[in-house]
């Protein structure tokens, strides 16, 4: 576990387009400094397809109406909407001494460890970044790493509408199936979820303090 280093900033930004939060995770990331805190942004999205630097159109099966916006985190295509906690990671992870792939496992625990209170057991894959339920995938993970420091982030599906998963190859997988936590039979709401899951991660990320930010300014 990486060592404490400074307090965490949590900002709860409610439902916002993907574009606009994507332009400011850039801009935050390209204006920060060696002093600058690590912040963690929680949203949730109207409905969007993301592909990712190297996506590939074929895995765009039927996107219909919903919006498909070429981004610059890695891995192919996934699914944002009402009902997912967004959860982006702004951190330096050169301060923090973290590799990418070390990253990438925490965050996959730190949702491992979440679904264990509520007696579901989940698995990460070392060939596919993200966390799985019997084969199906409830978290999928993708991550910018700019100068040592990273955007983008994790999507856990809580309780939202599915369909729009089986119009792509989630993540670039055909017939990959997703699941959620309310398909799984828990019951708590997405605040609760959002809640202990940032709790994990602070603590598996080694942070002191993680106060929650009531004032958005990101805006």
């Amino acid at each position: 576990m990486p060592q404490p280093f400074q307090p965490l900033i949590i900002r709860n930004l409610g439902q916002r387009d993907y574009v606009p939060v994507w332009h400011k995770m850039q801009a935050f990331t390209a204006a920060r400094n060696l002093d600058t805190p690590d912040e963690i942004w929680v949203v949730e999205h109207p409905p969007v397809y993301t592909l990712g630097l190297n996506g590939k159109a074929e895995h765009l099966l039927n996107p219909g109406d919903i919006p498909v916006i070429k981004v610059d985190r890695g891995g192919q295509v996934t699914y944002h909407g009402p009902g997912q906690l967004v959860v982006y990671t702004l951190l330096d992870i050169q301060r923090r001494h973290l590799g990418v792939k070390e990253l990438v496992r925490f965050i996959e625990q730190a949702i491992i460890a979440l679904l264990a209170e509520y007696g579901i057991q989940a698995q990460g894959r070392e060939d596919a970044p993200g966390v799985y339920v019997a084969g199906a995938k409830i978290a999928a993970l993708g991550l910018r790493i700019k100068k040592g420091r990273t955007y983008h982030g994790l999507a856990l599906n809580i309780r939202m509408d599915l369909g729009p998963f089986s119009h792509i190859n989630p993540c670039g997988y055909v017939g990959m199936t997703v699941t959620q936590t309310r398909d799984l039979g828990i019951r708590a709401s997405l605040p609760e979820l959002r809640d202990r899951l940032l709790e994990h991660l602070r603590t598996i990320l080694g942070y002191n303090v993680a106060p929650i930010s009531s004032t958005d300014q990101t805006a």
